[in-house]
């Protein structure tokens, strides 16, 4: 079974976050998810969410989970949390949608939190890291950060969709984005089509 850990901070664009737990859940995969203090916040603010992260799931998606799908919540102050681990194996982690604060301090290995902790592992155990900063325009200091952190051999996936496809509401634009993120996990989807598709979505 393919494990995945992913992370939610406190940027605006959350939805990115959940839509893509909602299409991981839909394969048989093992989910850890790690959820900042203010990322809570801003769950709160743009998805009415009241600390039960299965109803947020279920309001934005309407999927019916794989059978053998497992998702746990830990808390971000957490060290004794699995991701908290080196010898814990996984496939992947994704952080999203990804504060500059977060990026920052993953880039210099700053583990203050479960959720940087869990990504300096992946960078030092050469596990898939995809970060997913929402925030425009970007600093020379940003910029500078996400090529130490690409460097390093993570992944940065700016959440920019693209509208070449047509789309027809926000959620296509979301989809847009998960696409991209499932396609680096190495994750078969058919959420978008490929460039050269008569159908793109």
């Amino acid at each position: 079974m393919k494990r995945y850990v992913v992370g939610i901070c406190g940027a605006s664009g959350v939805v990115y976050g959940i839509t893509l737990l909602n299409q991981l859940l839909r394969l048989p995969v093992e989910i850890h998810v790690i959820i900042s203090t203010d990322g809570k916040k801003v769950m709160a603010h743009e998805l009415d969410y009241n600390g039960r992260l299965a109803e947020c799931l279920k309001s934005i998606g309407r999927h019916v989970p794989h059978q053998e799908a497992h998702i746990r919540e830990h808390d971000a102050a957490d060290f004794f949390a699995p991701p908290a681990s080196g010898s814990f194996r996984h496939d992947g982690m994704v952080i999203v949608p990804c504060t500059v604060k977060t990026l920052a301090a993953v880039a210099v290995g700053l583990a203050e939190n479960l959720l940087t902790r869990a990504a300096d592992i992946c960078l030092k155990e050469r596990r898939p890291l995809i970060l997913v900063p929402r925030e425009t325009p970007f600093s020379a200091i940003h910029l500078e950060n996400m090529l130490r952190l690409t460097r390093a051999g993570a992944t940065i996936l700016p959440a920019a969709p693209g509208f070449y496809f047509g789309p027809q509401r926000i959620q296509d634009l979301v989809d847009f984005i998960v696409a991209r993120i499932l396609t680096q996990l190495g994750i078969e989807h058919q959420m978008t089509g490929a460039w050269g598709d008569e159908t793109l979505v």
